[in-house]
């Protein structure tokens, strides 16, 4: 009997946890992190400020688990979605393309939750939680570039994986610097694409011809 009576209590706090942590994912987004407090993430779950110290000490533990949950999420899908086997039989040019599209698009729709995101695991440089947040972040690149090595042949850098590395990491390196936290771009528009189709082609290009890999003219 006592079984029966635990199952149902078990199941509303699983979905409670839910709720909490999809809350507090969408107020960083909304608010920043500044903006997030336990109060707001309380009033956007439907919960009471009580029930989230219930289970989290404060909001630096709660944010700690809601960022490895985005990031965990992240790596799960991208090594799911995309597997070598996959990344090979698609041109590399054209999976390029695909996957700086894919960033620039995610990077304009999550602009302000990856502001908070980086700004919260910055500032916890050399904590464990910052640890398991860049063990996540290397796995989740690792994938990205053994996806591209597969094409290896296509590229003409002396050392293919080492470029591969440091194009996608100039590529995200430029995204967060005009997408995701732009200073005044008012000021540079006459040196940069005028907008999101022509940064990707650029992105694309650029990424490309770092590697070495030949490319059709238009």
């Amino acid at each position: 009997m006592a079984k029966k009576t635990l199952e149902p209590q078990q199941a509303r706090s699983r979905e409670s946890s839910r709720k909490l942590l999809k809350a507090a994912a969408e107020v960083l987004g909304q608010h920043g992190l500044e903006g997030t407090t336990i109060p707001r993430i309380a009033r956007h779950a439907g919960l009471t400020p009580g029930s989230i110290y219930r289970r989290f000490h404060d909001k630096e533990e709660l944010l700690e688990t809601v960022i490895l949950g985005i990031l965990e999420r992240q790596d799960e899908r991208l090594h799911a979605s995309l597997t070598p086997e996959m990344a090979r039989q698609i041109p590399l040019p054209v999976f390029a393309d695909q996957i700086i599209n894919g960033m620039v698009v995610s990077y304009r729709m999550s602009a302000p939750l990856l502001h908070a995101l980086r700004q919260f695991v910055q500032g916890r440089a050399n904590t464990p939680f910052w640890h398991k947040a860049a063990r996540l972040e290397v796995r989740t690149c690792e994938h990205l570039v053994d996806l591209i090595m597969t094409h290896r042949k296509e590229i003409s850098h002396p050392d293919p994986r080492t470029a591969v590395s440091l194009a996608l990491m100039m590529v995200t390196s430029t995204l967060f610097e005009l997408v995701v936290a732009p200073t005044d771009l008012k000021l540079w528009k006459n040196l940069l694409p005028k907008d999101d189709q022509e940064l990707r082609h650029e992105l694309v290009r650029a990424f490309l011809n770092y590697l070495g890999v030949e490319q059709k003219r238009a």
